[in-house]
C-alpha cells in the first residue's frame, strides 16, 4: 500500500502530462496485479479532482483515470462508477485540457458498461439534468448519455420509461436553448424504444407537447385520427397517460371527447393488465371525472365504456395477483432501492424477487467454499465487497425481466469477478453457479410446460430461450422442446408472436436451435421473393439449394403428383393464382426430405381437394416434425398431434393431443375451435321487401344456358352454365384453384357480361357483394373515412357502384342503337333521351320514357317487353337498378348516427368509421367497410367471393352467427371448410368451366356453440303453407248479391229482440 502511495504522491506532484501519464501507467500496473488498490487510489482521485485550488491535481486526476479505464477496463468499473457526476461537473471547467478529459474519461466509463447497468446509471444522470448547481455542458452531456442508452439498452429505457419521462422534462423547459433542444432528442429518442407502431408515428408531436403545454388539443386531434390496433404495453402507457390525464382535466368538450375514446381504445388493447394497473391510479380519477361532470349525455356515455373498460383491468390485474405490484420496483425496490416502473417484470406466478443485498448475500455464500476467496487480503475482501454491490445489481435485473440465458448471465458477472478468483476459469465458474443457482429455483417454482417426458420420438430440439420482436418481449426464457414425427400447432391470440418465432426459426435468428446441418428445417409462407417470379415452376424448383440432389424428372413427377400437368409447369412462377403458389410452395417442401416443416397458414387460398392432400400427405410422414400456424380448426383438428400455446406469462407451454383435446384442458380458447363467438357481433338488417314473391322458394337470379371466355384465352372460363337463386338459399360454391368460381359470380352480378346465354334477376332485386379481391372497393377512396365514403356512394338516393357495373355500360353498338328511332304511333318516330319512371302492367312493367327534343308532356309508356325486343336491355337493367336501390335506401337515413350504428353492427367501432381515414385503416377493418356498404341498401342477396380473408378469428365467428340469423338469400365462395359446412348445406362444384349442384336449401348449425338453429326460414315457408289457398276475387253481381245476404241477416237480427251479440258477416248463406 506504501506504493501506492508513492505513486498517487507522483501523479499529484507531476507538472507536464508526459509524467501524469508516467505515474498513471505504474498505477495501472498496480491495478492489474491486485485490482484492490482500486479502492485508495480511486478515493485519492477524486479528492485530487474536486481540489479547485490546484488546476494541475485535477487535470492529472484526469489522466489517470482515463489511463485506468481504458487498461484496466470492467473490473474498475464497480470503483469509477460513482463518479460519473465528478466527470461530467468538470466537464465545465474553465480549463479545456481538464474539461476534455473529463470527457474522454466519462466516455471510456459509459463504454464499460452494459445494457445491466442502466439501473445504476440513471439516478447518477438525474441528478445532473435536474440540479440547478450543474452548468450546461455538464447537462448537455448528460442528456446525451441518456439517449445513447435508448440505442445501447432498449429494453431497459423502455422499462424505466415513466421515471425517464419525469426526469427529462425538467430540462425541456430550460431556459438555455441548447439545453432544451437536446432534451427534446433525448426525449424522442427515449420515446422511440415503445416499439408500438400506431403511436410511433407520433412521438415527436408527443415530445413537442410535452415542452409545449399549449398544444395539447392538436396532439389530441392527430391521435384520435389513429387506429389503436397494436397490443399496448407499459412504455406506451407511459408515454400516453400523462397527456390524456392532463386532457381529461380540461373542460372542453371537444377535447374530452376524443380523449375519452382514446383512453377506452388503448386500454382495451392492453393484453397484460399487470402491466397496465401503475397507471390505473393516475387515469382513473379524470375519466369517473367525466362520467361524473361532461356536459353532454355523449361524452359521459363515452366515459361510463372507458370506466368500464379500466376496472376490468384493474379486475383481472387484482385476480393475477399482480395489481401493479411488479411495475413498481418488484419485492424491495430496484437496484437502488427506488420504486420503478418495469416494462417486462418478474413473473407474478414465479418465486419472490430477492433484494439487491439477498443475492449479493447468495454469492458470498456460493463463493465461502472457494480458496481463492480465503486467501484474498482484508484490503481485497473489502474490494470484493465494492464489486459485489455492481454484480448483485446486473444479477437483479437479469431477474426482475425473467431472463436466465447463461450467456448472459456469465457476460453480467464474469468480468467483474475474474480478478478476485484467478484459479476458477476467469470468473466464468462463479457467473455460472450463480446463474444455474437461481435458475433451479425458479424451475423448481413452476408447472411443467411440457407434458411429454414419456413421449416417444428422436428429440429433435430442447432449447430454452427468448425471443423479442423490437423492444416487444414475445417470449421470455421458455422452452421448446420438439419430437421427430409429432405435428405441433401453434396456438395463440392475434399479435402473440407465432409468425414471427416460425420466421425466427427458419433464419436461424433462436438461441440453442439446431443448425441446417443438424435438422434439416424448410419454411413454408406465402411470399415468393426477388426473381423467382419470373422462373418457371420446374426451375424455381430445381434451383433451390436444398434441391442440388434431386433429380429433374423426379421433380416433374412430385409436380404432377400435385396437381401441376404440363402447362401449368410451364408457367412462370408470376403468373400463378395465389392458391398454385402455395401448392408450388408446398410441393418444395415435400421434396425437401425436412426433418422440420414449418407451415404459416398453409390452407390459406388452398381448395377442398388441396387441403385433403396436404392433410393426407402430412400424416403419411412418420419421420418428419411439423410446425404449423392455423386458423383453419378443421385443418388442426386433423393434423396435429400436440399444441403449443402462448401463455399470458410469456411462455410456450404443451398440451398433448389436437386442438379438440386442447380445447378441453383450456376452455377459454375456444375461439380457435367455434365459429360463435362473443367478443365480436354482427348484426345484418332484415333483406328488403321484394313485389311480386311470395314464396321462399321462387327463382330471383337465374344465369340460363351461359357461357364466358376471358379476351385471348383459348379456353371458356364458363360453359353452358345454368344455375338460380330464391330467397332460401344458403349456397357454397367450391371447386379447384382457377375453375371460374370467380367469374361466376361477376357474371351473375353482372360485372361481366357472358358471350352466350342470358342473366335474369328479378328487377327490384337488391344485390350485396363483396368481391374476392374486397378492397378494391374502397382502395379509390382511402383519403376520405367510411363515414364519407358511404356519403359519396350513396348520396344521391342510389348506388353509385351498382351503376358502374360493365353489364351496365353501354357499348359501342348500343349507344348506335340509342340513335335509332322507337315508333311511338304510325308515323311518330322518336328517339329515346332516358327512362324516367316505372310502373306495374299486370305481371311485368311499363317504363315511361322522355323523349329527345320533347318536353314532359309528351312522355309516354313503352312495355318492358317492347323495350328489350328493340335491343335496350341495358337501358332497363339500369332503370330497374335505380329503382331496386331508390326502393331499398328508401327505409335508411343517411344521417351520421344511423351510418354509426350500421358499422357497429358489423363490428367496426362508430368513431373509427366517422374519424379515421380509410387508408389508415388495417385490412380487416377495411373489409369490415365493404361489408357494412354492401348491406346499406338493405339487399336480398349477399354474394361474398372468400369473405374469410383478412378477418381475424373473432369476426369470422361474429360473420357466421350474423349469416346464419339472417333472412335473405346468401352465396359464398370459401376455401375455409369449416365457415362453408356450417353455412351452406346447397353446393356448386365448379370444374372445367361445367357446374354440378348438390345439397339442399337449409343451415347446419352443428357447427355452432350455442348449437341453436336458424330457423327464420323455416318458419317463413310454415307463414306460406299456412296461408292456404288464394281466395277467388269476387265479381260486381256477386259482391252485391253478398250485400243483400248480410243486410237481410242484420234486419233478422234486429227483428228478434234478443240484442244479443250481433252475427259475424260471412260469406256463406
Amino acid at each position: 500500500m506504501d506504493d501506492v502511495t508513492s505513486l498517487l504522491s507522483r501523479l499529484s506532484l507531476s507538472q507536464s502530462s508526459v509524467a501524469a501519464l508516467d505515474a498513471s501507467g505504474d498505477i495501472v500496473k498496480a491495478a492489474k496485479r491486485d485490482v484492490a488498490v482500486l479502492l485508495p487510489v480511486v478515493a485519492e482521485l477524486e479528492r485530487q479532482a474536486r481540489n479547485k485550488k490546484i488546476a494541475r491535481e485535477r487535470e492529472n486526476a484526469m489522466v489517470a483515470l482515463l489511463a485506468i479505464l481504458k487498461d484496466v477496463g470492467q473490473p474498475a468499473l464497480p470503483f469509477t462508477l460513482p463518479l460519473l457526476p465528478l466527470l461530467l461537473d468538470m466537464y465545465s471547467d474553465k480549463s479545456k485540457q481538464i474539461a476534455d478529459g473529463a470527457l474522454a474519461a466519462t466516455k471510456q466509463l459509459i463504454l464499460l458498461t452494459l445494457p445491466q447497468t442502466t439501473a445504476t446509471i440513471l439516478p447518477l444522470l438525474y441528478e445532473i439534468i435536474r440540479s440547478p448547481s450543474y452548468k450546461a455542458p455538464s447537462k448537455l452531456v448528460a442528456l446525451q448519455l441518456l439517449a445513447r442508452l435508448a440505442k445501447t439498452a432498449p429494453n431497459q429505457v423502455a422499462a424505466r420509461l415513466p421515471d425517464l419521462i419525469e426526469n427529462v422534462q425538467h430540462p425541456l423547459h430550460e431556459i438555455d436553448q441548447k439545453v432544451s433542444k437536446e432534451a427534446v432528442k433525448t426525449m424522442t429518442a427515449l420515446c422511440s424504444v415503445v416499439g408500438n407502431q400506431d403511436i410511433q408515428p407520433h412521438i415527436e408531436t408527443l415530445v413537442s407537447c410535452m415542452q409545449h403545454p399549449g398544444e395539447l388539443p392538436a396532439a389530441i386531434e392527430k391521435l384520435a385520427m389513429t387506429t389503436f390496433v397494436a397490443e399496448v404495453t407499459a412504455p406506451a402507457l407511459a408515454i400516453m397517460v400523462p397527456l390524456l390525464t392532463r386532457a381529461l382535466n380540461e373542460r372542453s368538450a371537444s377535447l374530452l371527447r376524443p380523449t375519452t375514446i382514446i383512453v377506452d381504445n388503448l386500454f382495451k388493447l392492453v393484453r397484460n393488465p399487470d402491466e397496465a394497473a401503475p397507471f390505473l391510479p393516475l387515469i382513473a380519477p379524470g375519466v369517473d371525472r367525466v362520467v361524473e361532470t361532461a356536459a353532454f349525455p355523449e361524452i359521459r356515455a363515452l366515459g361510463t365504456a372507458a370506466q368500464a373498460t379500466i376496472r376490468k383491468i384493474k379486475a383481472d390485474a387484482a385476480a393475477t395477483g399482480g395489481g401493479g405490484a411488479a411495475a413498481n420496483g418488484i419485492a424491495n425496490g430496484d437496484a437502488n432501492g427506488d420504486a420503478e416502473t418495469n416494462g417486462h417484470h418478474h413473473d407474478a406466478h414465479g418465486p419472490p424477487l430477492p433484494a439487491p443485498a439477498e443475492i449479493k448475500s447468495t454469492i458470498l455464500t456460493l463463493l465461502a467454499s472457494n480458496p481463492d476467496i480465503a486467501a484474498l487480503s482484508d484490503s481485497s475482501k473489502a474490494a470484493l465487497d465494492v464489486t459485489l454491490g455492481l454484480v448483485s445489481a446486473h444479477a437483479y435485473e437479469l431477474l426482475s425481466t425473467g431472463i436466465f440465458n447463461k450467456k448472459d448471465w456469465t457476460h453480467a458477472m464474469a468480468p467483474f469477478v475474474a480478478p478476485y478468483v484467478p484459479s476458477a476459469g476467469s470468473g466464468e465458474t462463479v457467473a455460472v453457479d450463480v446463474w444455474k443457482h437461481y435458475d433451479d429455483i425458479d424451475r423448481n417454482s413452476r408447472p411443467p410446460d411440457y407434458q411429454d417426458d414419456d413421449a416417444d420420438g428422436e428429440l429433435l430440439c430442447d432449447i430454452d430461450f427468448s425471443l423479442a420482436y423490437g423492444t416487444m418481449l414475445l417470449l421470455n426464457n421458455t422452452k421448446l422442446k420438439l419430437r421427430r414425427g409429432r405435428r405441433y400447432g401453434l396456438c395463440g391470440p392475434n399479435g402473440a408472436g407465432k409468425s414471427t418465432l416460425m420466421r425466427s426459426i427458419a433464419g436461424g435468428k433462436v438461441e440453442g436451435f439446431p443448425t441446417q446441418d443438424q435438422v434439416r428445417t424448410v419454411f413454408v409462407q406465402h411470399k415468393l421473393q426477388g426473381d423467382e417470379g419470373e422462373k418457371n415452376v420446374v426451375d424455381f424448383i430445381a434451383e433451390d439449394p436444398l434441391m442440388k440432389k434431386v433429380k429433374r424428372d423426379h421433380i416433374i413427377a412430385e409436380l404432377e403428383k400435385s396437381g401441376f400437368d404440363e402447362e401449368q409447369r410451364t408457367k412462370t412462377v408470376g403468373g400463378l393464382s395465389g392458391g398454385w403458389k402455395m401448392k408450388l410452395e408446398l410441393c418444395r417442401a415435400m421434396l425437401s426430405k425436412a426433418d422440420l416443416l414449418l407451415l404459416d397458414e398453409p390452407t390459406n387460398h388452398l381448395d377442398v381437394a388441396s387441403i385433403a392432400f396436404l392433410e393426407s400427405w402430412l400424416l403419411s410422414q412418420p419421420h418428419m416434425t411439423v410446425l404449423v400456424v392455423s386458423h383453419d380448426a378443421g385443418f388442426l383438428e386433423h393434423v396435429t398431434t400436440d399444441i403449443l400455446h402462448y401463455e399470458r406469462n410469456k411462455k410456450l407451454k404443451h398440451y398433448r393431443g389436437n386442438i379438440a383435446e386442447f380445447v378441453k384442458q383450456r376452455p377459454e380458447a375456444k375461439t380457435y375451435y367455434t365459429l360463435s363467438n362473443s367478443n365480436v357481433e354482427f348484426k345484418f338488417p332484415p333483406p328488403g321487401f321484394l313485389t311480386g314473391v311470395r314464396s321462399q322458394t321462387r327463382s330471383i337470379l337465374r344465369m340460363t344456358n351461359c357461357s364466358f371466355t376471358y379476351p385471348g384465352a383459348s379456353k371458356k372460363q364458363l360453359e353452358n352454365v345454368t344455375v338460380a337463386l330464391s330467397l332460401s338459399s344458403r349456397v357454397a360454391i367450391i371447386g379447384p384453384n382457377g375453375a371460374g368460381k370467380s367469374t361466376l359470380v361477376k357474371v351473375l352480378t353482372g360485372e361481366l357480361v357472358p358471350q352466350e346465354g342470358e342473366v335474369n334477376k328479378h328487377p327490384n332485386l337488391r344485390i350485396g357483394y363483396i368481391a374476392q379481391h374486397s378492397l378494391h372497393h374502397v382502395n379509390r377512396h382511402l383519403t376520405d373515412t367510411p363515414l364519407k365514403y358511404m356519403l359519396w356512394r350513396f348520396g344521391n338516393g342510389d348506388d353509385k357502384e351498382v351503376l358502374e357495373k360493365q353489364s351496365r355500360k353501354l357499348s359501342v353498338e348500343e349507344r348506335e342503337l340509342m340513335e335509332t328511332p322507337l315508333e311511338v304511333r304510325p308515323g311518330d318516330l322518336r328517339k329515346i333521351e332516358s327512362l324516367v319512371g316505372r310502373s306495374k302492367q299486370k305481371k311485368s312493367f311499363q317504363y315511361e320514357i322522355k323523349w329527345v327534343g320533347l318536353e314532359d308532356k309528351d312522355n309516354t309508356w313503352v312495355t318492358r317487353e317492347r323495350l328489350v325486343e328493340r335491343g335496350f336491355t341495358k337501358l332497363v337493367q339500369s332503370f330497374d337498378d335505380f329503382v331496386a336501390a331508390r326502393e331499398g335506401l328508401g327505409y335508411r337515413e343517411l344521417t351520421t348516427p344511423a351510418l354509426r350504428q350500421h358499422f357497429e353492427d358489423v363490428g367496426l367501432p362508430g368513431d373509427i368509421a366517422q374519424y379515421n381515414k380509410i387508408g389508415s385503416l388495417s385490412d380487416g377493418q377495411k373489409v369490415k367497410v365493404v361489408i357494412a356498404a354492401a348491406l346499406w341498401a338493405n339487399p336480398q342477396i349477399l354474394i361474398m367471393d372468400e369473405p374469410t380473408n383478412y378477418l381475424d378469428r373473432d369476426s369470422l365467428g361474429g360473420l357466421a352467427v350474423a349469416i346464419r340469423h339472417w333472412t335473405g338469400a346468401v352465396l359464398m365462395i370459401s376455401h375455409n371448410t369449416e365457415f362453408v359446412s356450417a353455412l351452406c348445406p346447397e353446393t356448386w362444384l365448379v370444374e372445367n368451366g361445367r357446374i354440378q349442384t348438390k345439397g339442399k336449401s337449409a343451415v347446419d348449425d352443428s357447427a355452432f356453440e350455442d348449437g341453436s338453429g336458424s330457423d327464420s326460414i323455416e318458419q317463413l315457408k310454415t307463414a306460406v303453407e299456412k296461408r292456404g289457398p288464394k281466395k277467388k276475387r269476387l265479381t260486381r253481381n256477386e259482391l252485391k248479391e253478398r250485400e243483400v245476404r248480410r243486410r237481410l241477416r242484420h234486419i233478422q237480427w234486429l227483428a228478434s229482440g234478443k240484442m244479443g251479440e250481433k252475427p259475424e258477416d260471412t260469406d256463406s248463406d
